[in-house]
């Protein structure tokens, strides 16, 4: 019945699917709420979304698809849509490209008259899609079609593979000498060459079960008129372009942000780095390269990461925070304002937790979260609230032990916190006893504005966005979570310790519940914490740390190192902690086999070639290498940062590594013949210890170019802000636009500003030269075939 269809949703990049919700109760109009975030680690054409109806006993159901073509992604990006839904069936389902070559050649036959032959050559196919995980075995057909025939040739089968070579070529006869007399064939004397078209189809051969249709592309033969050769690529398109009945589907409404940034050789990018990377030694902050990108971006919040990320990479973080920092007090009238605003340093800092810090949270708060989430407890204390039977006393417990638990697992994990973060926070510390010397709160305060309010606090608050859960909790936990996220606000924000401050709650009932908290003991902890993270005092580790799963899920795993007969790939449930590797034959499984993580050499991707297979990757350590093959292309890359995150400082890592298989006593990659031969191909550097990201540079500061780009208007106001306050160096009232610029130096933020514009000018004439080269029909830019 319809009333009771349970749906999900799917993210799939073409036909891959790389993510999907949890399933809908029983609602036509379910809302998801669930937002993905993610890397696409390979060329793609479509993001598709599919919406499927929960089958109970039979398979799940599509019931319909939005497809957003990867050129049209930018037109939609940033703001919610609402997409009606298509139709999903076999024949839309398409991948791919084709290249192809079409010639005209003419003949003279034994009668000494002319005969136009058309020649196709179908040279290779590219991106075609996976068929139950395996690559699949295609063929082409290819057709002349015109009003009155229909000639059809077919390739040979290639095996196993998303790119067959097939370097074929077919001949059609297109116009019948004169003499041609058998008019039967034919209804037409002379064909009309304008209405022929050529048509390539894919398909998968299906051995046994049915072919499976992968797309098809139409080419018209009067493309030949101009020149006698014709050679291009092709994208695949849906079996008559798609052209389907389209009942009333539904509509689903998404919010898609897509960035693609074309990153240029790393040399054209020195002079914006270097200027950024010198930002923490210019005096005043205020006329540095980084600063002046914080002041014109200010509307977007997105413009701090890729500094933070670069200042980060080179080491060059710390100096850049204390100096704003400083800036920012300079500014601070009174002292339990510190740090409450939506500032540059704010941001630096909230960005340089979530990316530093990730782990930090995991170690601390995973375990206690995935309780909290799975025990289901009620905890509803608003009296206005509760459901009829619920026992407010019952509740209340019950919240107070989960609040008990974060408090423990927060103020206890000192040993965790990052040298980083403990470098920031030390020196926010300083920095606030020395604008507030006579406060002597503030140095906590400045502290415990970040790490509870705005790192601890916003975790439990939303755990998907910071991978801790991998869905949106339901309504009751999300509810949950929310009481226990403002009553560690308020336990671990300094100024309210004092007992004077519990007015800052506007509820009664938050009131009541929290005075239940207010014991000396809270401050003792909350402070000892504090001075851990931020002080010289060196940290000791509280002996072992717990292990905790840092990822899990479903694989397909290669039998190691045996040659079986019968399958040699088997799914298992691959699980990876602080401290080992393990596969299980399902969840919750007993181990198969432990990898202490420690043992683990190199974590690489593994060459398709090597078992025809996509998205694997190997685990080498003293024994035989772990080949694996991950769910999807997101699924691979993840399992990929996490291992060799996790593995970065062992001290036997390797070098070099090989990047396909030993089989049949030998390298696949560079045929050499012993297998304990050292690897072909150096391995992927990974970063240092305390910084657990792997940072492409050269991106970062493309980005940060597109930002100072479409920003260049503020660029150049700032610019004449500068020259103004440089000739007057009166007070600036009445130029409204200039006041929203920090300008403490103005000659020294002109010649910041000046350097910016020549170096963006330069980049730009980089990227001219550049692009626009791809050709239409190029493999770059291929051509969207039309059906006629």
């Amino acid at each position: 019945h319809l009333r009771d269809l349970c749906t999900f949703c799917t993210i799939s990049l073409d036909q891959e699917e790389v993510f999907r919700t949890k399933v809908f109760d029983k609602s036509l109009s379910p809302f998801y709420g669930e937002d993905f975030y993610f890397e696409i680690p390979r060329p793609f054409q479509c993001l598709s979304f599919y919406v499927f109806a929960k089958g109970v006993f039979q398979r799940d159901l599509p019931v319909g698809k939005v497809s957003i073509r990867k050129e049209e992604l930018c037109k939609f990006s940033g703001k919610e849509h609402w997409f009606g839904l298509q139709p999903v069936d076999p024949n839309s389902e398409v991948q791919g490209k084709v290249h192809l070559e079409m010639r005209l050649n003419e003949l003279i036959i034994e009668n000494g008259s002319m005969c136009q032959q058309l020649l196709v050559r179908i040279i290779e196919c590219q991106g075609l899609p996976l068929i139950s995980g395996q690559n699949c075995d295609p063929y082409a057909t290819v057709s002349l079609v015109g009003p009155a025939r229909f000639d059809q040739k077919k390739t040979k089968v290639k095996k196993k593979t998303s790119d067959p070579q097939f370097e074929e070529t077919f001949y059609f006869e297109v116009t019948r000498p004169n003499s041609y007399t058998k008019k039967s064939h034919f209804q037409v004397e002379e064909e009309d060459i304008e209405k022929l078209e050529i048509k390539v189809d894919l398909w998968n051969n299906g051995n046994l079960a049915q072919d499976v249709f992968l797309g098809e592309t139409r080419v018209s033969v009067k493309i030949l008129r101009n020149d006698h050769i014709h050679r291009a690529w092709y994208l695949l398109q849906p079996k008559g372009n798609g052209k389907s009945k389209t009942d009333d589907l539904g509509s689903l409404r998404l919010n898609v942000t897509y960035t693609e940034d074309n990153v240029l050789p790393s040399a054209c990018y020195t002079p914006l780095c270097t200027l950024l990377l010198k930002s923490p030694d210019i005096k005043p902050i205020s006329a540095s390269a980084a600063h002046i990108l914080g002041d014109i971006c200010r509307e977007r919040y997105e413009a701090v990461l890729p500094v933070v990320r670069l200042l980060l990479h080179h080491s060059r973080l710390v100096s850049f925070v204390s100096a704003i920092a400083a800036l920012e007090l300079e500014n601070t009238q009174e002292a339990n304002t510190i740090f409450r605003g939506n500032s540059l340093a704010t941001r630096c800092i909230d960005d340089m937790m979530k990316i530093v810090g990730r782990s930090y949270l995991t170690v601390t708060l995973k375990p206690v979260l995935d309780e909290i989430c799975e025990s289901n407890k009620t905890c509803e204390i608003d009296p206005i609230k509760l459901k009829e039977g619920d026992n407010v006393e019952v509740n209340k417990e019950n919240l107070q032990g989960y609040v008990q638990k974060v408090f423990s697992s927060i103020t206890q994990s000192s040993s965790s916190c990052p040298p980083l973060m403990c470098d920031v926070f030390r020196s926010l510390r300083q920095l606030a006893s020395k604008r507030f010397p006579d406060d002597p709160h503030v140095q906590y305060s400045a502290v415990s504005s970040f790490v509870f309010l705005r790192f601890f606090a916003v975790a439990v608050l939303s755990p998907h966005t910071f991978q801790l859960r991998p869905h949106h909790p339901d309504l009751e936990v999300s509810r949950t979570l929310t009481l226990i996220s403002k009553t560690i606000q308020t336990l671990g924000s300094w100024g309210s310790l004092s007992k004077n401050k519990l007015s800052s709650f506007k509820e009664s009932y938050m009131y009541d519940f929290f005075k239940s908290f207010q014991e000396d003991k809270c401050i003792g902890k909350v402070k000892k914490f504090l001075d851990e993270i931020s002080s010289n005092i060196s940290k000791e580790s509280s002996g072992v740390e717990d292990s905790v799963v840092l990822k899990e899920g479903e694989v397909q795993k290669r039998a190691q190192g045996r040659k079986r007969i019968g399958k040699n790939f088997k799914k298992r449930w691959l699980r990876v902690t602080n401290r080992e590797l393990s596969y299980h034959k399902h969840r919750g499984k007993e181990a198969l086999c432990i990898m202490p993580v420690k043992n683990i050499q190199a974590v690489e991707k593994l060459d398709e070639s090597a078992f025809n297979r996509k998205n694997m990757f190997q685990v080498l350590h003293s024994e035989k290498p772990l080949y694996v093959q991950a769910g999807n292309c997101v699924e691979a890359s993840e399992w990929v940062e996490v291992l060799s995150q996790v593995s970065r400082c062992n001290p036997d890592r390797l070098g070099t590594f090989h990047p396909s298989a030993y089989l049949a006593g030998a390298w696949l990659c560079c045929r050499s013949l012993s297998d304990s031969q050292p690897g072909c191909k150096p391995c992927t550097p990974t970063l240092l210890a305390n910084l657990q990201l792997d940072i492409d540079c050269d991106r970062e500061t493309e980005r940060i170019f597109s930002l100072f780009t479409s920003s260049y208007s503020k660029l150049q106001k700032m610019e004449d802000a500068c020259a103004s306050i440089a000739v007057y160096q009166g007070p600036l009232r009445e130029q409204d636009d200039y006041s929203l610029f920090t300008i403490q130096d103005s000659k020294e933020t002109f010649h910041t500003v000046r350097q910016i514009s020549h170096i963006l000018k330069e980049l730009q004439r980089e990227h001219d030269t550049r692009s626009g080269t791809a050709q239409y029909g190029s493999q770059e830019n291929p051509i969207v075939g039309k059906t006629s």
